[in-house]
């Protein structure tokens, strides 16, 4: 049976600080209210993500990697990862902030919770006016500064904040502090890890629970970087039909496609499964002679052993494409 491109069925999480735009801009039509993040390809253990349709429609993509193997992933990611599919792509809407937080890279993550660390990249789809982004510090610190400013509830006063619209790009490599600001709508590409160490959470108290979330300062302290970067803001290219380099890092390397015209893409060189998230617009993917519908919200699975595609803008449309 011959591999098709993919779309999943979305898993929604409820989050304390999630709001209502993932139906009302990306049309997920999740149930209840603050839902928080949409996981659109997922290998986490008990949340595998689903085939929604087509001839594999029901299949976990954990099934699916352990069925096709190379043909799915591609050799070089195979070879790396064997069944364990290595990416994680979500869209994240924040109505409140979130946690000040951080991420263990592999070595720990692996030591402490056998998994993957959490190298995270995040691409602004909407954003309320004033709407900011928490990421790295203001001035370098060392772990006793930094211990005092937890303790004199200093914190957010030496953390750095970027305005944010839509079209940034940030980076978040494990150990960079970093938190989504209320009003932001994203994408969100990581490791296959849901490892976090919550820093600071504004004493809030989850209405589920009744209780203040768990932080994890402890944890956290081997793990971040306090190094100060000049910028942390992604700059890149923005050329009409042509794939613009966006964030590449060891773990995944992603472009911005912005989508006027007809793309003719041929993946013969990369030895890797292609996901595209749409985050703007309507394009259909041509391959193998089937069309599939991609629309603003909407994320599909391209299989290492489909080469070649084109993608046909229905209006013009904004695509990342990301692959290992």
């Amino acid at each position: 049976m011959q591999l098709h491109p993919l779309k999943f069925t979305p898993i929604s999480k409820y989050r304390i600080w999630g709001g209502n735009k993932l139906n009302t801009l990306l049309n997920k039509g999740f149930e209840g209210e603050m839902n928080g993040e949409s996981w659109e390809i997922s290998d986490v253990k008990g949340d595998e993500t689903l085939v929604s349709e087509g001839l594999f429609a029901g299949k976990s993509l954990k099934q699916l990697s352990q069925e096709f193997k190379e043909k799915l992933l591609g050799n070089k990611v195979y070879k790396a990862f064997g069944d364990e599919f290595p990416l994680l792509i979500k869209f994240i809407d924040a109505e409140k902030p979130l946690s000040i937080q951080v991420h263990p890279h592999d070595e720990i993550a692996k030591e402490r919770h056998d998994t993957f660390g959490k190298n995270e990249m995040w691409y602004v789809m909407n954003a309320d006016n004033d709407a900011e982004i928490i990421v790295g510090f203001k001035k370098e610190l060392d772990k006793k500064s930094y211990l005092q400013c937890l303790e004199n509830n200093q914190i957010l006063e030496v953390l750095n904040t970027v305005k944010t619209k839509a079209g940034d790009a940030f980076n978040i490599p494990t150990g960079r502090v970093h938190a989504i600001g209320a009003g932001v709508l994203l994408a969100e590409i990581q490791q296959t890890s849901d490892i976090t160490y919550r820093i600071y959470d504004y004493n809030r108290v989850d209405a589920q629970t009744g209780k203040e979330r768990e932080l994890h300062n402890e944890l956290a302290l081997d793990v971040i970087t306090f190094e100060v970067e000049d910028s942390y803001k992604t700059t890149y290219e923005t050329a009409e039909n042509t794939s613009n380099k966006l964030i590449h890092t060891p773990y995944f390397k992603s472009n911005v496609l912005i989508v006027t015209d007809v793309i003719s893409k041929d993946y013969s060189q990369i030895d890797s499964f292609v996901i595209y998230i749409c985050t703007e617009g309507f394009v259909k993917i041509a391959a193998d002679n089937e069309i599939y519908q991609l629309a603003m919200g909407e994320t599909i699975l391209i299989p290492a052993s489909v080469k070649k595609l084109q993608i046909l803008p229905e209006k013009d449309s904004k695509v990342i494409e990301v692959y290992l």
